[in-house]
């Protein structure tokens, strides 16, 4: 990947996000790892996830520093910096507000395999992320998050949101979208009742393999995309130029 390539993965993940809905104003973002290691490429603060343009990007350094682009850093840039330096596989992180994962994890209840994307934990409940539910902003909390995270696709984050990483920006995207997903179909399911029906740890195992390989997130990820680039074509504007 080249810094060209890592810049449009940037806006490419931050559209996508936005046609999954998990857009909130001006808040939320995603993260590509700059390959040339000076850091991270990240939307400018105060634009929204389908606002996001090569002219909206920062490149923000491992110290926290806006390099390249326009403007302060994000106050949670940590949650990517410190994520992203502790995994070197790693290339995309995303962090939103994504409404039906703020909802679950008010329940404080395992997330159950109810369903296709239920099955992305493999039968295992999503990590949580307890040390705060305010703004993470430092390092040490970054750091503490990603202790949280461990090698899990995504993680909860009650009283604020989700985080998610994948070696490429559309398993980190994608990732993101199941769990808010997965979240959506066990409130809905227990909002009618008990959950009765679910996977057991060997078929959730099975359908992560089955349902989720990097071939499949890749085709989710092209479809939002698809979407978003509709989305702007109907009001005049171009996902990459405008």
């Amino acid at each position: 990947m080249t810094p060209a390539q890592a810049r449009r993965a940037a806006v490419e993940a931050s559209h996508a996000l936005a046609a999954a809905g998990q857009g909130d104003m001006v808040w939320g973002h995603a993260a590509v790892r700059d390959p040339e290691g000076r850091g991270i490429w990240i939307k400018a603060p105060g634009w929204g996830l389908e606002e996001v343009r090569d002219d909206r990007l920062q490149l923000v350094s491992y110290d926290a520093e806006v390099l390249h682009g326009e403007g302060v850093p994000h106050k949670e840039c940590h949650i990517h910096l410190e994520i992203l330096r502790a995994s070197p596989e790693l290339n995309c992180t995303v962090h939103t507000h994504a409404v039906s994962a703020v909802a679950f994890a008010a329940l404080d209840v395992p997330l159950m395999p109810l369903s296709h994307e239920g099955a992305l934990f493999s039968g295992d409940d999503v990590p949580r992320f307890r040390d705060t539910g305010g703004l993470v902003s430092s390092s040490d909390l970054g750091k503490r998050l990603t202790t949280a995270l461990g090698a899990a696709p995504a993680a909860l984050m009650p009283k604020h949101g989700l985080v998610a990483a994948g070696r490429t920006a559309a398993a980190a995207v994608m990732h993101a979208v199941l769990l808010d997903r997965a979240c959506a179909v066990q409130l809905r399911v227990q909002a009618a009742g008990p959950a009765v029906v679910r996977s057991d740890a060997w078929e959730a195992r099975a359908k992560r393999a089955q349902c989720w390989p990097d071939s499949q997130l890749e085709a989710g990820y092209r479809y939002l995309v698809r979407q978003a680039a509709g989305s702007l074509a109907d009001v005049g504007a171009s996902p990459h130029t405008t």
